[in-house]
């Protein structure tokens, strides 16, 4: 699995969340959603000063974007992708089956 993210999505959780370097997001699934991949479950972000369980991650302007391994089940065997829709004013994610 692997995690992309746009910079323009990356500007989002700066302007939106007041995300500076040195700071985390992780992903995670949040149950009562909707997703693609998994039925009955969404694709939720956290902000986190000092991850401790990072799996899967990248780096982008000094953040860092996560995901745990107690977490890769929602997953399904998918590459996540994260970009900004400047339509809705909103993150989305999208998932690619991994090679």
């Amino acid at each position: 699995m692997i995690i992309k993210v746009s910079s323009d999505a990356i500007d989002w959780f700066k302007e939106e969340v007041g995300l500076s370097e040195g700071k985390a997001v992780r992903f995670y699934p949040q149950i009562y959603g909707t997703s693609p991949i998994q039925e009955g479950f969404a694709l939720a972000f956290t902000i986190e000063d000092k991850p401790s369980e990072v799996t899967i991650y990248i780096e982008a302007e000094g953040i860092t974007l996560f995901v745990e391994e107690t977490d890769l089940w929602f997953f399904n065997g998918h590459d996540l992708f994260v970009e900004y829709n400047d339509v809705i004013d909103e993150l989305e994610y999208k998932y690619e089956k991994s090679e």
